[in-house]
Order: C-alpha cells, then sequence, then structure tokens
C-alpha cells in the first residue's frame, strides 16, 4: 500500500494526475464542412496550460492534498460517466461477436506493436501498452456523433457497439492483469466475479426499489428539489463501489465504470426524469473533471518529453500505434460499409485518451514504462482526441440519415 502523497489510480491513494476528460463537442471546419470537435477542449487546454507552471516546469504550483482528493472525485466521476455510455442492447444479435473479434484483433495489434517497442528498449511490458492502446473513448465518440447527427446510422450504431465492449473488456483486463495492489491474476478474477455478482445485486436491488410506488412517488418529487436524490444517489454509488473494488484489490477506477454502467442499464426509461443524466453532466464536466484536468497538468513531465528529442520523435509513433491498434479492427466492417466509412470507424475507435493515461500511469507505478514514455502516450492520446473525430464526422457526412441537414450547430 502507497501513502497518499504517491499517485495512483487508488480510491485510498489519491491519483489526480493523467486521465482527461470524456468530453462534449463543438464545431469547426475541415474541407469547408463543418464538423465536430471534442467536448473537451477546453479542458484538455487546462492539461495542457498548467504544464509549464507545474512541478515538472517552473515549480509555481504544486496539488495540495485537498485538491488531489478532488481530483480522484473527477477520475472517479470520468470512468462513471463513461461506463453511463455503455448500452448492452447495441449489443445485440451480430454486433456482439463482430465487437468481440474486432476487440481480441485491437488487442493482438496493440501486443504485437508493445512488443516491438519493448525490443527497442522504449518500455519493459508489452502486453500493458496492448492493454493501454485497446480502448476507445466511449462518451467522447457518442457525444461527437450525436451532436453531428450521425449517431443513428447503421455505421455508427455498429461503433458504438464495438467501443462499449472495448472500454469494459480494457478495464477489466487492466484492473485485473495490472493491479498495482499486487496478487496473482487468479486471485483476482475470482475477486472480480464476487464484485460483479455484487454490482449486479445493488442494480437488481435498487430496479426493484425503483418500480415500488411509494418510494417511485418520493424520488419523483424530490429529484428536482434541492435534495437532487437522483444525483446524490448516482454520486454514493459511484463512490461506494469504487471504494469496494479497492478493497477487494481491485482498481477503483474498475469499480467507477460499473457503476455506470449499472446505472446506465437500470435508468432506460427517462421520460419521468429528462434532465437527470445533464445533471450528471453538469457535476462532472462542471466541476469534479475540470479540477483532475488541473492535477493531471501540474503534474505532466512535457518538460522531461521536450528535453528528450529522442523521446519527443517517437510521439508519431505512438499516434501510428494507436491509429494501428483500434483502426486495423474496422477493416472488419469494410464489406458492410463500404471504404470511406470504414475509415471513419477507425478513426472514431482509435480516439483515446482518459483510458490511455489511467494504464500508462499504473505503468508509471509498477515499474513498466517510464515516465517520459508514458507523457508521450498521454500526447499522442490527445492528438487522436482533437484530430481523428473531426476527420471521422467529414467522412461520415454522406452517411447522415435521410432529412437531417449536414450543418451541426454552433454551441456558446
Amino acid at each position: 500500500m502507497t501513502e497518499m502523497t504517491e499517485s495512483r489510480t487508488s480510491w485510498h491513494r489519491v491519483t489526480g494526475d493523467d486521465v482527461p476528460d470524456e468530453g462534449r463537442v463543438r464545431s469547426t471546419v475541415v474541407d469547408g464542412r463543418p464538423v465536430a470537435l471534442t467536448r473537451c477542449d477546453g479542458l484538455i487546454g487546462a492539461l495542457e496550460n498548467r504544464c509549464p507552471v507545474g512541478p515538472s516546469g517552473l515549480g509555481w504550483l504544486e496539488p495540495d492534498l485537498a485538491v488531489q482528493t478532488v481530483s480522484l472525485l473527477g477520475l472517479a466521476m470520468l470512468l462513471f460517466l463513461a461506463g453511463l455510455e455503455v448500452d448492452a442492447r447495441a449489443l445485440r444479435g451480430a454486433l456482439l461477436p463482430l465487437a468481440a473479434a474486432g476487440y481480441a484483433l485491437s488487442l493482438l495489434v496493440g501486443w504485437g506493436i508493445g512488443a516491438a517497442l519493448e525490443g527497442l528498449g522504449w518500455l519493459d511490458d508489452a502486453l500493458l501498452v496492448g492493454v493501454a492502446l485497446s480502448a476507445t473513448s466511449l462518451g467522447l465518440v457518442v457525444a461527437v456523433l450525436k451532436d453531428a447527427r450521425l449517431l443513428e446510422t447503421p455505421v455508427a450504431r455498429t461503433v458504438v457497439a464495438s467501443a462499449s465492449f472495448a472500454d469494459f473488456a480494457a478495464v477489466l483486463l487492466l484492473s485485473v492483469l495490472f493491479s498495482t495492489d499486487g496478487g496473482s491474476g487468479g486471485a483476482r478474477v475470482g475477486l472480480f466475479l464476487l464484485f460483479g455478482l455484487a454490482v449486479a445485486a445493488v442494480a437488481m436491488l435498487v430496479a426493484a426499489s425503483g418500480r415500488r410506488m411509494r418510494v417511485a412517488d418520493v424520488v419523483v418529487r424530490l429529484q428536482d428539489s434541492t435534495a437532487e436524490i437522483r444525483v446524490r444517489a448516482a454520486v454514493l454509488l459511484m463512490v461506494a463501489l469504487a471504494v469496494f473494488a479497492e478493497h477487494l484489490g481491485l482498481e477503483s477506477i474498475l469499480g467507477a465504470f460499473l457503476a455506470g454502467a449499472a446505472v446506465g442499464a437500470i435508468d432506460r426509461d427517462q421520460s419521468t426524469h429528462p434532465q437527470f443524466r445533464v445533471k450528471l453532466d453538469a457535476v462532472g464536466y462542471g466541476f469534479l473533471i475540470p479540477v483532475f484536468f488541473v492535477a493531471s497538468g501540474l503534474r505532466l513531465d512535457v518538460s522531461g518529453l521536450v528535453d528528450d528529442p529522442a523521446q519527443l520523435l517517437r510521439l508519431p509513433v505512438y499516434v501510428v500505434a494507436l491509429l494501428l491498434a483500434r483502426g486495423v479492427p474496422a477493416l472488419l466492417f469494410l464489406r458492410t460499409f463500404g471504404r470511406r466509412e470504414t475509415v471513419a470507424a477507425a478513426l472514431l475507435q482509435a480516439t483515446s485518451l482518459p483510458f490511455l493515461v489511467a494504464a500508462t500511469q499504473i505503468g508509471v507505478i509498477t515499474g513498466r514504462i517510464p515516465g517520459t514514455t508514458a507523457t508521450a502516450l498521454v500526447c499522442a492520446g490527445l492528438v487522436s482526441v482533437l484530430v481523428f473525430p473531426a476527420v471521422a464526422v467529414a467522412n461520415l457526412g454522406g452517411s447522415r440519415p435521410p432529412g437531417v441537414p449536414e450543418e451541426v450547430p454552433q454551441r456558446a
């Protein structure tokens, strides 16, 4: 067990270092066409702009215990909101085996890339890099497609299903295979099964309680008052499952992610509470996640990357590695959607940042990845978030459902 002053993804040990946001979207122009950019532009700016004044720069600012604690809550909320986007219904029929095959291929490609980089002496654990490269920023992809009015297209539904499977599998593998609390993989698999049963039991209990008229009436009456009972209950579940996962020896990010997935599974009918998810977004993106971003920027060792030209020149390699690991599985869609849509799917699937940084942080803590390599991988994730969705949406312009205009509405 490490102390509070150390950086890690544990719930009890404050991390607050490197997991950026699954943000919202705004629009810009690519090739004369309005396309969607990420909602996390402002938060990414916070991450980048804090680096020069942080401990690895001028040393003017350093997050204290209070900031680190709120930053940890931001990390949990970030994974919670990502889990909230998981829709098991999207994996029905032929999409489930397609998503599973795509993720397996992604993991193999990422593992192969990691082995090549390990052979070059850039890192010490090829499998960890393979897992790190295998996830997609599901919340970001959904937001981009929704704001571009493409979410109901067949290719978008396929991408969302694949990203949902990849996010869940990647979080599970990271927690089971590379937990910073040690222990054997077999023991952690058993703990995960126990944890999964506990999450399922809680979800069924909450769902059953919600069907009781007296309870439902109380919840509806208090949900838009100062009690904000739905929001409080969701945050309580997030914290409780993150702490429980940590006590079991799993990573707290698994608990937060599954808490979001459980809330998303229970909260199918939103007719009585249409503002619930908007309020959760406000808590996360309006407060907790920006604090996490600032703390992350303060500790991001960009100066070490700049001071080492060899590491800086590796950044394009990591961008290509990310594109290959998540883009190659999109070839499975080629016969169904054609070349243009397949390229867009590859770019959307290769959009990754939060999980990438969480994985590299664990790699640094356990000595599997050097700090400068982790920073370069994070920067590659930043490139993917800023570039890939915009180009993908530009490619998908012709895939919009009939009657939907091409213009993307500007956001204030």
